[in-house]
Parts: structure tokens; C-alpha cells; sequence
């Protein structure tokens, strides 16, 4: 049985923890604010500027410009984006597991990973995994100038034949509580194909002079669609890391505070045994010499 300065020194050392996760739990609910805000300002961006690049594809001839061209494929790439840091709950664990399904789907197809994060690489690495590239630490100070240089790299690597798909796999921000495990294609960039109910108004039906010509135009948006869109892919999994962190640290936090009162319990209990256990010891002891003397 625990003794009662074992009991008091369990106590003090959980109390300090919950200091520990309660602080960790504000930075992350601050971080998280500013986060948020920047996906929510980011989605709207992302989402016409593929619109646009898609519906302006259906109008070009993809053979112009060959991150439009479906090819044989023969080798993929697969992004996985994870955190940096643990403390997370189940943030990198189902990222990782979703990740590990995608690769063992392919069959027949060599598959290369490209990591952004530092515990997707720490897996990865651990297991042997063919990586051509590790980018850790980028969420430490998310910068577009990240997004860009990840873009400018998978676009040489699939221009040079160095895999003929590119794919993507991160943590989608729903909420504080809730993150959504997606799997998306980078490249080639696919069609959208445009239906009337798509347009109430009936403006996706209107035949547009594009000046300069349309060709022109998709392969202007094309650097600008990959980089937008993996920098939107990084805002979803920071924003996503943090709210997965806050909710980690606050059931911790609330553990804690539970962990607290049996211990404070277990130590009343304790203390009252050892206090009767004495009082028994002192009776006896006059009892005994009551009937000594």
C-alpha cells in the first residue's frame, strides 16, 4: 500500500502536469483562432481558382500544356502532410494509417512518398518507405514561400517522369473537434465536367472570348493553382493540428482534475487509517499498563 508522502508526492506531481496541458491547451486555443481565420479567408480563393482552371481546360486542348495530360502510370507520389508535434490525440495516428492503406491499394504501381512533417517522416523513415523528399518544421512558421517551393518540386519531378500522379492526403479543419482524413489529386490537374444544373443562371452554357487566348490563360493559372492549393492543404492541416491539440490538452486537463480527487480520497482514506491505527496503539498501550499497575 502507497504510503502517504508516495500518495502526496503523486498529487503534487499530476497537479503540476495540469498546469502543464491547461497552458498548452490556451497556446493552442490562441494559435487555433488565427488559424481558422486564415483557412476561412483561404477556402473561398482555392476553390474559384480551381473552379476557373477547370472549366477553362474543357474549353483548351489539354495535350498544350502536359500537367493536363493523363499518362500511364507507372509511379506515384504520395503527399502526406502530418504535424510536427505530437499531443494531438489521434491527429497523426489516423493520418498515418490512412496513409499506410493508400500505399498498399496501389499495387502494381511504385509509389514514392513525399512527407511534410516531422512525424510523418519519423514513421516513415522507421519503416523503410521510399522517400524522395522530407520537409519538417515548415508549421513552426507557415509561410506561402513553403507551398511554393513543395509545388515547384513536384511539378520538376512529374515533368521529368519521375512518377505520372500526384496525390495528396491531409487532415481537413471541420471544427475544434472534428478533422476529416482527405485524399486529393495534385496531377495531372483533372477536367471538371461542367453540367447545366451546375450554374442556375445558366452562365456555364456562355461561350466566352478569352483574351489572351485560353490556352494562355491555363497555363498562366496552372504554377498559380498548385501552389494555392498546396498552401491550402497546409492552412487545413494547421488549423486541423490545432483544434485536434486544444481538444487533446483540455481532456487532459479535465483527466487530471479526475486523477486528482481519488488521489486526494486515496490519501484521506489513508491518513484517517493511520491516524486510527495510532489512536488504537495508545489505548492498548494504557490498557496494558492499566492492568500492569
Amino acid at each position: 500500500m502507497a504510503t502517504l508522502r508516495e500518495i502526496r508526492s503523486r498529487i503534487t506531481g499530476v497537479k503540476n502536469t495540469q498546469k502543464i496541458t491547461r497552458a498548452m491547451k490556451m497556446i493552442a486555443a490562441a494559435r487555433l483562432r488565427r488559424a481558422q481565420e486564415a483557412i476561412i479567408s483561404a477556402r473561398p480563393y482555392a476553390r474559384k481558382l480551381g473552379e476557373l482552371l477547370r472549366r477553362l481546360v474543357t474549353k483548351t486542348d489539354p495535350a498544350l500544356n502536359p500537367l493536363l495530360v493523363a499518362r500511364e502510370v507507372k509511379a506515384v507520389l504520395l503527399v502526406v502532410v502530418t504535424g510536427d508535434r505530437g499531443l494531438c490525440g489521434s491527429f497523426n495516428s489516423n493520418l498515418i494509417k490512412a496513409a499506410v492503406h493508400r500505399l498498399q491499394s496501389q499495387e502494381g504501381v511504385g509509389v514514392k512518398l513525399l512527407t511534410i512533417g516531422r512525424k510523418g517522416s519519423e514513421y516513415f523513415v522507421k519503416r523503410n518507405y521510399d522517400i524522395a523528399s522530407k520537409h519538417s518544421g515548415i508549421f513552426q512558421a507557415l509561410d506561402f514561400q513553403h507551398a511554393r517551393s513543395v509545388a515547384d518540386e513536384i511539378t520538376r519531378g512529374y515533368l521529368g517522369g519521375e512518377f505520372d500522379r500526384v496525390e495528396v492526403i491531409y487532415n481537413e479543419f471541420k471544427s475544434v473537434l472534428q478533422q476529416r482524413v482527405v485524399t486529393e489529386q495534385l496531377l495531372p490537374i483533372p477536367p471538371e465536367e461542367i453540367k447545366p444544373a451546375d450554374d442556375l443562371h445558366g452562365l456555364s452554357q456562355v461561350d466566352y472570348i478569352y483574351e489572351p487566348s485560353s490556352e494562355e490563360i491555363v497555363n498562366a493559372l496552372i504554377p498559380r493553382h498548385l501552389n494555392f492549393q498546396l498552401w491550402r492543404v497546409l492552412l487545413e492541416s494547421n488549423a486541423a493540428a490545432q483544434g485536434a491539440q486544444m481538444t487533446a490538452m483540455d481532456n487532459a486537463t479535465e483527466n487530471a482534475s479526475e486523477l486528482i480527487r481519488e488521489l486526494t480520497l486515496k490519501f484521506n482514506n489513508a491518513r484517517q487509517a493511520s491516524i486510527t491505527k495510532e489512536l488504537l496503539e495508545v489505548v492498548s498501550g494504557a490498557e496494558a499498563l492499566t492492568k500492569a499497575g
